[in-house]
């Protein structure tokens, strides 16, 4: 008896609507019973011509010493004519399927992909892979024992049974307005990384989820395993920056740990343990009240909320709000964000955590918690399935929305929405405003965290927000991780792909606009952002370690001349300048300076690492003293010395500042 595996078709996925997203298209794959082939050589030949294969490759497959194998999967019906014209005993054809992805890399992160055997692989193919995969049928062939046709043998089919289908809460429209600005956040910002997850704030249900980068399902291998492999939108741990200001304003609000109308004065910074904590404004925001803390994204105000709050209480909510544990969103991959235990958490660390700062996030975990406050306080686990419905489309599964728990009164949660509108309709969100309808959210940008420390001219701008503001039908996320444009902060390279979405998304959902909504009266202009900062002084550095250091504080650069190392910079070191600003190199053509000396560079402000790397470029040594960041050299900057000297560095713990919004 010969069986010929005859796998089941998968399952359709559709969209929230009845959309086909993925479905499974006929294929013809063929198969050989190598000990019915008498001339092995010349059956090799006629095949591997017709499917356009490696004759050895073929000839292989025919000479192994197994009753069946497959010759070639999945070939195109040009193929299968030529092969079935040559009536090969021993070679035969069945029908298989292949997957077909409607819109290429439409939400490719969550439909995945499946394999050559029928299986999910990755995403929402893996995670219901047991719905979609149906039941394989078989083709029985009776032959002799050398494996010759009998007059009148057995020969059954026994049918396959299709897999069921899937309904996602996904909507194939929203999902396009995101790519949409994925695109163009990308050309426009070229970061490493970005999400936009959209949610129904009141079910929980994910109305769309994009990353970037992305791939094509239908033909992921040929992208990195590293684009495929992760989904950022769950995976991605990140430091959310003021963003997470939401959260503290909730659990002091809730706790009573502060009222609308107490004051603040805030004159730049806050000292808290043995560490200064500047303010993103200069000179600080003066007096101000809560609402204006919030309006404004003030930290020493926040900080000064969150010691209030106390550390018991604050963990009580960081956990309430689902921060400590995974979503058990219905996909593969989730992490679960990074937070410092409870018993080992400082004021220091309490300080930081309030303004955003200490802890990490996912963007699905920062999402479905922001969306408590828009639903009343009461928080739902995600969803992205509906149902499964069987061929006819009858429902074999439904997947109700899922309450998790009330994490706040409604009361605190109407007051924070009004904070939160305030803060786009005023304050730093106002590229946000969606015209029509208007909107309540969070800006934040905050540094990455790279090898325990914070990696210089490495950012995350994100927004957070939700719309209309009055009753929210909506709430996003946009997450962008590392650009590398000059322009980095949530206000600007995440609210204006918010506002985008939301208006085009509540539109589409046919949501009534208000009549003669007021609007904010300036866009938040990123002249505004583009803080006064002092200009590095890279003279004497190697001209690659230049351009480092210059960059990644926010400036552009241009080279002038020849050579290996600065000679002069244009601003000089020490100005005062606005992030952004370019700066002119001019290059020494013909080393550090006269044959055996060498002069020594600034080194105010680099780690370790960085300024022993340059000094041994230049034939120098380094001799640290402490740690963090250079305050003195026992050289002073300018100096020439001889080649293979020692260089003494003091390095100090940093000063601790937030970024603007």
């Amino acid at each position: 008896m010969r069986d010929v595996p005859v796998e089941a078709k998968r399952g359709t996925i559709y969209d929230r609507s009845g959309n086909e997203l993925v479905t499974s298209v006929s294929v013809d794959s063929a198969y050989a019973f190598p000990p019915q082939i008498k001339d092995k050589p010349a059956a090799a030949d006629k095949i591997a011509e017709a499917l356009s294969m490696d004759r050895e490759d073929v000839y292989n497959r025919l000479t192994q010493n197994v009753g069946f194998v497959w010759i070639k999967r999945r070939i195109d019906y040009d193929s299968a004519q030529r092969l079935k014209a040559l009536k090969i005993s021993g070679v035969e054809l069945v029908e298989e399927s292949r997957r077909f992805y409607h819109q290429e890399s439409l939400a490719a992160h969550v439909l995945g992909f499946a394999g050559d055997d029928n299986q999910g692989l990755i995403g929402i193919e893996a995670v219901y892979d047991k719905d979609l995969k149906g039941v394989p049928g078989r083709i029985v062939i009776e032959k002799d024992a050398v494996g010759r046709n009998i007059p009148e043998a057995l020969h059954k089919f026994i049918p396959p049974v299709q897999g069921n289908n899937l309904v996602l809460t996904i909507d194939q429209t929203i999902q396009f307005f995101v790519e949409r600005e994925l695109d163009k956040i990308i050309d426009e910002h070229h970061p490493k990384l970005a999400v936009i997850i959209v949610m129904d704030p009141k079910t929980g249900e994910i109305l769309a989820m994009g990353n970037r980068p992305t791939f094509s399902p239908g033909d992921w291998r040929k992208d990195p395993q590293s684009v495929w492999d992760h989904n950022p939108s769950i995976w991605y741990n990140y430091e959310p920056g003021s963003t997470f200001k939401i959260i503290t304003a909730a659990a002091a609000l809730e706790e009573g740990a502060v009222k609308l109308t107490d004051t603040f004065y805030d004159p730049g910074f806050i000292k808290v343990a043995d560490r200064t904590i500047r303010c993103w404004n200069d000179g600080g925001h003066g007096s101000q009240t809560f609402v204006e803390v919030v309006q404004n994204s003030c930290n020493p105000g926040f900080i000064t909320v969150g010691l209030r709050l106390g550390k018991e209480k604050f963990y009580k909510y960081i956990n309430a709000f689902g921060l400590g544990e995974k979503t058990n969103i219905s996909l593969p991959g989730e992490e679960v964000g990074i937070q410092i235990p409870e018993k080992e958490a400082t004021d220091l660390n309490i300080a930081t955590m309030s303004m955003g700062q200490s802890i990490a996030v996912t963007p699905i975990q920062l999402l479905t918690a922001a969306s408590a406050v828009a639903n009343g306080g009461v928080l739902m686990k995600p969803s992205l399935v509906k149902a499964v419905t069987d061929g006819e489309g009858k429902v074999v599964k439904e997947f109700k929305p899922e309450v998790v728990r009330q994490v706040i009164s409604k009361n605190t949660a109407q007051t924070l929405m009004d904070l939160l509108t305030n803060v786009v309709f005023k304050g730093t969100g106002r590229n946000a405003f969606v015209d029509g309808y208007g909107a309540a959210g969070k800006t934040g940008t905050a540094q990455v965290v790279e090898s325990g420390g914070y990696a210089a001219g490495k950012y995350v701008g994100s927004f957070v927000g939700f719309a209309p503001a009055d009753d929210p039908q909506i709430a996003m996320l946009v997450m962008v991780a590392e650009p590398t444009s000059y322009i980095y902060y949530g206000s600007q390279v995440a609210a204006p792909a918010f506002k985008a979405i939301a208006q085009d998304t509540l539109r589409y959902m046919k949501v009534p606009e208000r009549p003669n909504l007021e609007k904010p009266k300036l866009p938040f202009v990123f002249e505004e952002n583009r803080v006064k900062m002092t200009m590095p002084n890279v003279v004497n550095y190697p001209v690659e370690d230049a351009q480092n250091v210059l960059k990644n504080a926010g400036f552009s650069v241009q080279i002038r001349g020849e050579g290996k190392i600065v000679y002069s910079q244009i601003p000089n070191g020490g100005a005062e300048v606005l992030s952004g600003t370019t700066v002119i190199l001019e290059l020494q053509p013909h080393g550090n300076g006269s044959s055996g000396e060498v002069t020594v560079p600034d080194l105010g402000g680099l780690s370790i690492k960085e300024a022993g790397s340059i000094l041994e470029k230049l034939g120098l040594h380094l001799n640290p003293s402490g740690s963090g960041l250079a305050a003195a050299q026992q050289v002073a900057p300018g100096t020439k010395v001889p080649s293979g000297a020692t260089i003494t560095v003091e390095f100090q713990p940093p000063v601790i500042r937030s970024l603007l919004d």
